[in-house]
């Protein structure tokens, strides 16, 4: 039987009088990508950051290793936001040097390794990196540590076909077998290959857990096609 690293339990939230998850329930199992689905504002950055510990949830639980979001669990979460984090005005050694100070899981060599493959300059500001060069210093952050659930919001938001292509391979290729991937998205053509399940968000509620391969095989379509088919506007 796979392990659960992550149980989410009956949760709901609203923000004043708008409810933005309504009963969530679902698992993320040891050792699989889990694509997060669902056109924008059906809550799940929400959820997203009721896992991370960034909120709390109306009603419900979530567990993370046994344990409510909290320390704890942070400790055990590498999380990459929707929005870029990073300070314009540091240098690319400096981000690297406090990731390592302030994370105990963080691999110092094999960030370095991931971004002398980029071919940056350590001397490099934030500031004076494209949009794309930056999501590809994010995420390179968030791989190097050695975490049990890494949780990518939007990790292919608003950059070119090429940079999608080395984010994807860069989290295949960077994640232990026992740890978890949660990524939250829009653009399933793009991230489609890389997904072991599928959970659709829509107005809030689960309408859909199924595997990649039997969600395709069942509807001889691609996980693209079935979406928009099934909750086009």
């Amino acid at each position: 039987m796979v392990k659960s690293i992550v149980e989410i339990k009956n949760v709901s939230k609203s923000y004043g009088k708008k409810q933005v998850l309504k009963n969530v329930s679902f698992s993320i199992p040891s050792g699989k990508i889990i694509g997060l689905i669902g056109k924008n504002g059906m809550g799940k950055t929400t959820l997203i950051k009721l896992i991370s510990g960034l909120l709390r949830p109306d009603q419900g639980q979530i567990r993370i290793e046994q344990e409510n979001p909290g320390p704890v669990s942070k400790a055990l979460v590498s999380y990459l936001p929707e929005r870029t984090y990073l300070d314009r005005s540091m240098r690319v050694d400096e981000v690297l040097r406090y990731f390592r100070d302030f994370y105990k899981d963080f691999d110092f060599s094999k960030a370095n390794r991931l971004i002398c493959d980029l071919g940056l300059d350590l001397n490099m500001k934030i500031g004076s990196m494209s949009k794309g060069m930056q999501e590809k210093f994010q995420l390179i952050l968030v791989m190097s540590r050695k975490a049990k659930l890494y949780i990518l919001d939007e990790p292919l938001g608003g950059v070119d076909p090429a940079t999608r292509d080395y984010i994807l391979d860069t989290i295949l290729s960077n994640f232990d077998e026992g740890s978890s991937i949660l990524i939250s998205t829009h653009m399933i053509a793009d991230i489609e290959r890389i997904l072991d399940e599928v959970v659709i968000l829509e107005e809030g509620e689960v309408k859909l857990i199924e595997e990649a391969d039997e969600l395709r095989t069942g509807n001889n379509c691609s996980i693209d096609e079935y979406f928009r088919r099934t909750y086009a506007w």
